[in-house]
C-alpha cells in the first residue's frame, strides 16, 4: 500500500509533464540529426525561400515549435509542483535532467552544424557542471542552494535565443537585427556571472570542514 502511494506520488501531474519534456527532446534531437535523404526523404523538398533570400529548413522549424512547447513545460511542471504541493526529490532529479537534456544537446547540434560560435555551450556546459556540484556539496550537508535571478534570466534568454536560431531569427531577421545572437551572447555572459555568484554565495559552504 506504501509503495503503491509513493508510486504515485512519483507520477503526479508535473513529473510527468516533466517526462514529456524529455520525450520531446529526444525527438528534437532525432529531427536534427536524423539524415533524412538516407530513409527516402529528398531534404531540398523541406527547403523554401522566404521573402527571396532566407533559405529555410522545415525541420528546424519543426524543431523549433517543438522547442517552444517543451521550454513551456518547464515553467508549467514547476507551477503545477508548488500549486499543488507536489514537489518531489524524484522531480527534483528529473526536471534537471530534463533542463540539460533540452538546452544542451540542441547547442550541441547548432554549433556542430556551424549555426553558433561553439564557445556558447562549453561555457554554458562548464557553468551548469560548477553549479550542480555546488548543489550536489550543499545537499550533502543537508543544505539548498537557492536560486539566484542572473539565473533565471539566464535560462530565459538561453531558451529565446535557441527558439529564435532555430526559427532563422525571424522576424528580425528581414530587417537585419541579431536578436537570437545578441540572446544567446548575453546568456553566456549571464552563465558566467551567475556562475560566480553562486561560487561567492557559498564559497564557504564549499570549504567547510
Amino acid at each position: 500500500m506504501v509503495k503503491n502511494k509513493q508510486k504515485k506520488n512519483i507520477l503526479n501531474l508535473p513529473n510527468k509533464i516533466t517526462l514529456t519534456r524529455i520525450a520531446l527532446s529526444v525527438i528534437i534531437i532525432i529531427i536534427l540529426v536524423l539524415p533524412l535523404d538516407m530513409i527516402g526523404i529528398d531534404s531540398s523538398k523541406l527547403k523554401f525561400f522566404i521573402n527571396e533570400k532566407l533559405v529555410v529548413d522545415l525541420k528546424y522549424i519543426i524543431a523549433g515549435g517543438l522547442f517552444v512547447i517543451a521550454s513551456l513545460t518547464d515553467f508549467v511542471d514547476g507551477y503545477l509542483a508548488r500549486s499543488r504541493n507536489q514537489v518531489t526529490d524524484f522531480g527534483k532529479m528529473i526536471d534537471a535532467i530534463a533542463d540539460k537534456v533540452l538546452v544542451n544537446s540542441v547547442l550541441i547540434l547548432l554549433a556542430a552544424s556551424g549555426d553558433i560560435h561553439p564557445i556558447i555551450p562549453v561555457v554554458i556546459i562548464v557553468r551548469d557542471s560548477v553549479v550542480n556540484s555546488i548543489k550536489m556539496i550543499a545537499g550533502n550537508k543537508g543544505k539548498v542552494v537557492a536560486a539566484i535571478k542572473s539565473g533565471k534570466w539566464k535560462t530565459a534568454c538561453l531558451m529565446t535565443g535557441i527558439a529564435l536560431t532555430l526559427f532563422y531569427n525571424m522576424p528580425f531577421e528581414f530587417w537585419n537585427i541579431r536578436v537570437s545572437d545578441f540572446l544567446l551572447f548575453v546568456a553566456t555572459i549571464l552563465s558566467i556571472y551567475s556562475g560566480i555568484q553562486y561560487y561567492l554565495l557559498n564559497r564557504d559552504l564549499i570549504f567547510e570542514e
